[in-house]
């Protein structure tokens, strides 16, 4: 473990909105989601426990229901063939910047649900009917609405018809119905979102993942967006001083200009979900959160190396955790992959009372050596 690797390490956990970097709080969850331009959110309910993380005073899981069902955030594939959380006034930006690469991304389960151009537009255009006028539909109704116009839409199939219509904008979520999550038409949900001509688009998406995501790579901004490399150098280049770089073992990292935020205090242990995005807005450099090889040792020998969470002690990865509920209380299964010394195990405890007041509910910790 370097020290040059913890100094790019506790910048970068400043950096996602864990460890203080930013001059003032995130006022809410767009303002959450638009640090980043894009919150990955594969699943709905963990991705609302990395908003709140986010978020000082207590927010609950309920809480941003409501947002999400006020439109505060929107959920759509964007960036990667994936979900993501998108503030209202990045939507169309970024999916005129992102779709085209998608599109590309997604050739191949296209043909593989012999989906070709006249059938997707056929589909989406009867999915905009169908969602107009507030008429918010599931995606059980859309693929009952698609087989009565003759149009096998299943599984597979169903889902790639659906991201093809949110990356020609015309759909995205709608408000929950119940436990349900809905569509909705884009024109009706964020009517006021604004564009950008493509070069400020490509300048604002790399500098906003370097503000966001920094110190970080070209590489893993790659990955992230699905930007060309040619793409990175000419938004790096239109950047200017907004952003900065440092070299380090031969690599460039860049990141916003100015000192690096005082570290949070230690020890401090956080209950990441899978797809926070300190976990996974990375690629070259993921390494930085695994110094010491503490995980890639312990996955060896642990036979449930997939984590439903990440236990992250300061910056480094130290466990994995998953939640069950039992008699009214949550119960945290935390698997260590090295002993907790007394202050870390009550930091453990302490990001366990957070998730449960997120949750409305007793929240106690169960832990136990890999």
């Amino acid at each position: 473990m370097t020290l040059e690797g913890l100094r790019l390490s506790h910048r970068r956990i400043g950096s996602v909105g864990l460890g203080g970097a930013r001059p003032a709080p995130f006022a809410d969850a767009a303002e959450v989601v638009g640090w980043f331009g894009a919150l990955q959110s594969q699943d709905y309910h963990p991705a609302k426990w990395a908003v709140a993380q986010r978020l000082v005073g207590g927010v609950t899981d309920s809480d941003l229901d409501r947002a999400f069902n006020d439109g505060v955030i929107l959920r759509t594939h964007v960036l990667r063939p994936t979900w993501h959380f998108v503030a209202p006034a990045d939507l169309r930006w970024l999916l005129e910047l992102t779709a085209p690469r998608v599109h590309a991304l997604n050739g191949y389960a296209y043909r593989r649900g012999e989906l070709d151009g006249p059938l997707l537009r056929r589909s989406t255009d009867l999915i905009a009917d169908a969602v107009a006028g507030g008429s918010h539909r599931t995606r059980t109704e859309i693929a009952a609405l698609l087989a009565h116009h003759g149009i096998t839409a299943a599984g597979f199939r169903l889902g790639y018809i659906l991201i093809h219509a949110e990356l020609e904008r015309v759909i995205c979520s709608g408000p929950l119905r119940g436990k349900q999550h809905t569509y909705a038409l884009l024109e009706e949900r964020v009517p006021q979102a604004a564009s950008l001509e493509r070069e400020a688009a490509l300048v604002e998406l790399v500098r906003r993942f370097f503000t966001s995501h920094g110190p970080a790579t070209v590489k893993d901004l790659a990955w992230w967006s699905s930007l060309t490399r040619a793409d990175i150098a000419a938004g790096l280049s239109f950047a200017g001083d907004t952003l900065e770089s440092t070299d380090v073992d031969g690599v460039t990292y860049w990141s916003a200009p100015g000192n690096a935020p005082a570290p949070a205090p230690s020890p401090s242990v956080r209950l990441l979900q899978a797809y926070d995005e300190y976990i996974v807005g990375y690629r070259q450099s993921k390494y930085l959160l695994d110094l010491g090889g503490l995980a890639a040792s312990a996955s060896a020998s642990d036979k449930l190396a997939l984590p439903n969470g990440v236990i992250v002690v300061d910056t480094q990865v130290a466990g994995r955790w998953k939640r069950t509920n039992r008699s009214g209380a949550v119960v945290v299964k935390a698997v260590l992959y090295r002993p907790f010394d007394a202050a870390e195990t009550a930091a453990l405890q302490a990001a366990t009372e957070e998730l449960g007041v997120f949750l409305g509910a007793r929240a106690v910790v169960s832990a136990s050596l890999v």
